[in-house]
């Protein structure tokens, strides 16, 4: 009975771990920078930016100034157990963001990952964000009219323009580029 428990015990951490990606992913697409710093480990570096989830908030603040919106798709996620309260891993995630300034862009992006359990929580330890690559595009698919759906599906959709700040963009792009 020790061997299943010690296999349902890594099962479950090895759930708790793909779902910081998820997670992490969800914080970036609704801007939410506390829910994002919720996931990182006290021991977390961030260079000039500090230590743990503080850091990772000043630095998130900064890099994410210019964004109205970003998508992660989260694929093809490893973990490799070091010991019971430290891992490591890789995932794939395609974003698309929308930039104030940038434009639209998508990017092929690799995260290495380390993770430790802390207080009984699996948490970022460090997250190596690998650019395999990042395009930008001269038009953006969001300069168009609302696709009021079901009757017509081409066009904006209704999760962006639900969001304030980006409706209010959007609202001033449409007037001058449409």
């Amino acid at each position: 009975m020790p061997d299943l428990d010690r296999r349902l015990a890594k099962l479950l951490s090895l759930n708790e771990i793909r779902e910081l990606a998820y997670k992490y992913a969800a914080a970036v697409e609704s801007r939410d920078v506390d829910a994002m710093a919720k996931l990182f480990s006290p021991s977390a570096r961030f260079g000039s930016y500090g230590d743990g989830p503080d850091g990772l908030r000043r630095l998130m603040v900064d890099s994410m100034t210019g964004s109205l919106f970003a998508v992660i798709l989260v694929a093809n996620h490893l973990v490799e157990f070091d010991d019971d309260v430290h891992a490591r891993g890789q995932v794939w995630a395609h974003c698309y963001a929308q930039e104030r300034t940038e434009g639209f862009l998508d990017q092929l992006i690799k995260y290495e990952d380390a993770y430790e359990q802390v207080d009984g929580r699996w948490l970022f330890v460090q997250r190596r964000h690998r650019l395999w690559y990042g395009a930008a595009h001269s038009r953006s698919p969001l300069d168009q009219n609302a696709a009021d759906w079901p009757r017509n599906q081409i066009g904006v959709g209704d999760i962006p323009l639900a969001d304030p700040e980006f409706a209010a963009w959007w609202q001033t792009r449409s007037k001058t580029e449409l």
